[in-house]
């Protein structure tokens, strides 16, 4: 599959559009030739920067590197005598390069020109930065973890399936849906790269995602058609009766995993927007692999896969586990749904504390170079590149404003957790004009404009609140703002004011589905709230981990930046709600279909459990495996995505599955079922028959269950 991989993956698409920021970038590259470097060198020496050998490299570097295919501009010490590009040792200075195109061309030239450049080049030792490189390295390392996926992780599944199958036949066939919907998946993609950027992590989660998810449905089918084979049903009828009994939940599941991945469509950044169409046709893929290449593999391994046949007219479970947990949370219904509850609520606590910050050189380990000479740079400069705001003045000449901008510097370096001001008219710290115009002073001003540098002091968590009053104070004509801080606080804002249309559409479109599911108003209401609930407990332990840094050593991960990468959260939200809802439509499909048959309500949930148990059960654990790759990666992002989706495939497997959803449907009762009378008519017409002319369930009773099973009339008087 490593061959159908796309080529051209989009490294970044982190920053949303069309905002302050990012209109601020513009006018800086068009007007000044400014803004963000795309690679930043470490020049290192043993000897002072200004030593005439060092200097002389210096230089020489400088019009190297300006020489290359690819390079837009080039600053550096040497050439700019700019004291914010020399280090408080005064051996290591810096040198940043703007590279030509976009993110992904860009990337390409770094890819290139950074192993020529570093290393050990005369009385200079230098190392790279900046987003290109952090691109590259993030690019390569994505790729060694889909080849470590393809290399161990499918064939973890497979064994796991033959484990629980106990035949090759059998684990090969949910395997191989798995493999189909990853190909077919990769292939689109890569006909879709060209026209559209597509995520460098997006083939890691189709493969992670497509393995597990068709693997869930193809299990599903293939776990029914062997009970309907057990029962004494012949190949063929087995196999319809499979289809029938399961097609329903593969059909609801899929299409709301596929409502809540479209919803990220509706984000304005362009990874999201690509992992969401990579998302998507993993999921059709899944669906569609199970539903058409199922039937036909079932009635070509015909006997294969029988088990040793039963006595005829009886389907009989065994008291497992999960139907003693299930007969215990529906008997005392109240205490299971407020200790369960409460558990997931004691998990979301650490959401209260809860930070974002920027998808940078920290999604890589801690010893790449990238992450390395990032901290490097933070620590040894006064100046940190990546710390500082850029405050556009588009319609303000520097020299015909002199006054006005002079005074407005003077301004800016009062203002709380600013560091240092610099500009056309010299450098400012706390009021006062440290020094008059810099060498470099020309690089802030162009014809009717100029701009300043502010340089924000830490901590990071009050960046926001700067560029709030930067944005607010009033200034010698118009002001944009930008700088990587503000990019990030306006993708953000940008994220956070679609997210209640986001989650309004996710709502209504899985309560509109789960409704046509079951016919009722309630049981889609409860499904989306018990789903918040468990999400909230899978974000409160990530900010446990990787915020916070506890039990972060376990996954190997590197030290806590005390912040979640922004996009993250978001992802996890649409795909982990997603997959939540999906085992409560397996769970839902069986109750219904048990008590469609006339079993009161409490026989039919433990019914439910004990028959869809070893599916699910199996199911998360090959969900959690096919994320395994993801958890073991080096890069955050991947890290954080894998261990998140495994967290909440868990949680709604065992927790939600096996005591909450049962004691909360019990506590309701009849009003599982209600729904306005007219949709209520209006869903008995349309909806298709729930329960397939199949032989009835039997689940031995609990040990010590003294109390008789509750009757249809008992249920009627609830």
């Amino acid at each position: 599959m490593l061959l159908l991989t796309p080529a051209g993956l989009s490294p970044g698409g982190y920053t949303a559009k069309d905002t302050e920021a990012t209109r601020a970038d513009a006018l800086l590259a068009q007007r000044f030739g400014a803004g963000l470097p795309d690679l930043v060198l470490r020049v290192h020496s043993t000897r002072d920067a200004d030593d005439a050998t060092v200097a002389d490299a210096g230089l020489q570097l400088a019009e190297n590197v300006a020489g290359r295919p690819g390079v837009q501009r080039v600053f550096s010490y040497w050439s700019e005598q700019d004291r914010r590009l020399l280090s408080r040792d005064r051996r290591t200075a810096l040198v940043t390069v703007d590279l030509a195109g976009g993110d992904a061309q860009a990337a390409d030239t770094a890819r290139t020109l950074v192993p020529q450049l570093t290393g050990r080049h005369g009385p200079l030792s230098i190392s790279a930065t900046g987003s290109s490189w952090t691109s590259v390295q993030v690019s390569r390392l994505s790729q060694s973890d889909l080849i470590r996926a393809e290399l161990f992780g499918a064939p973890l599944v497979v064994i796991v399936l033959l484990v629980a199958f106990g035949s090759l036949a059998g684990a090969l066939l949910p395997a191989l849906v798995g493999g189909l919907a990853v190909a077919a998946t990769l292939a689109a993609l890569r006909l879709l790269a060209p026209h559209y950027p597509v995520s460098v992590f997006a083939p890691n989660l189709t493969a992670a995602l497509g393995f597990g998810l068709a693997v869930d449905y193809a299990l599903l089918v293939v776990t029914r058609h062997r009970d309907e084979l057990a029962a004494g049903a012949s190949v063929r009828d087995a196999a319809a009766a499979a289809m029938r009994a399961t097609s329903r939940a593969v059909f609801y599941s899929a299409a709301t995993i596929l409502t809540c991945l479209a919803a990220l469509l509706l984000f304005p950044l362009t990874f999201l927007r690509s992992i969401a169409l990579a998302g998507m046709l993993v999921v059709a893929f899944s669906a569609a692999g199970t539903l058409l290449v199922l039937p036909p593999a079932l009635l070509l391994l015909g006997e294969r896969l029988r088990r040793p046949a039963r006595a005829p007219g009886t389907h009989p479970l065994p008291a497992t586990p999960w139907a003693r947990l299930a007969r215990a949370a529906t008997r005392r219904p109240a205490l299971s749904a407020s200790c369960a509850a409460g558990v997931l609520l004691c998990l979301l606590l650490p959401l209260g504390h809860i930070r974002f910050g920027p998808a940078d050189a920290r999604v890589l380990p801690a010893d790449a170079e990238a992450h390395m000479v990032s901290r490097q740079v933070g620590a040894e400069f006064d100046v940190p590149w990546n710390r500082t705001l850029q405050v556009v003045l588009p319609q303000t000449d520097a020299f015909t404003h002199e006054q006005q901008v002079d005074a407005y510097a003077r301004h800016l370096s009062t203002l709380p957790h600013v560091n240092l001001v610099d500009g056309a008219t010299g450098t400012y710290r706390g009021g006062r004009q440290l020094s008059g115009p810099s060498p470099s002073a020309a690089l802030y001003s162009a014809p009717g404009a100029t701009w300043l540098a502010v340089v924000a002091a830490e901590p990071r968590a009050q960046d926001a609140a700067l560029i709030d009053r930067l944005r607010n104070t009033s200034s010698p004509g118009n002001r944009l703002v930008s700088g990587e801080p503000a990019r990030q606080a306006d993708t953000q804002t940008a994220l956070s004011d679609r997210l209640p249309l986001v989650a309004a559409c996710i709502a209504a479109t899985v309560g509109l589905l789960l409704f046509l599911l079951t016919g009722s108003l309630v049981l889609p209401l409860k499904t989306i709230i018990v789903g918040l609930l468990s999400l909230g407990a899978t974000f409160g332990a990530l900010v446990t981990v990787f915020q916070d840094g506890h039990l972060l050593a376990l996954i190997g991960g590197s030290p806590p930046s005390g912040e979640l990468i922004l996009p993250v959260p978001l992802l996890m939200f649409c795909v982990a709600f997603g997959l939540g809802i999906d085992y409560q439509v397996f769970l839902l499909t069986r109750v219904l279909e048990e008590h469609a048959r006339g079993r009161p309500l409490r026989e039919a949930l433990v019914t439910g459990v004990a028959a869809t148990s070893r599916v699910i059960t199996i199911a998360a654990l090959l969900v959690a495996l096919a994320l395994l790759p993801l958890i073991t990666s080096q890069l955050t992002i991947l890290k954080m995505l894998g261990l998140g989706l495994a967290l909440a495939v868990l949680v709604d497997a065992t927790l939600v599955r096996g005591i909450l959803v049962p004691a909360v449907m019990c506590l309701l009762g009849r009003a599982n079922w209600w729904a306005p009378a007219p949709l209520a008519r209006w869903h008995q017409r349309r909806a298709a028959p729930t329960a397939p002319a199949l032989p009835p369930v039997t689940v031995p009773t609990a040990r010590n269950d003294d109390r008789p099973a509750t009757t249809p009339q008992d249920e009627k008087t609830r």
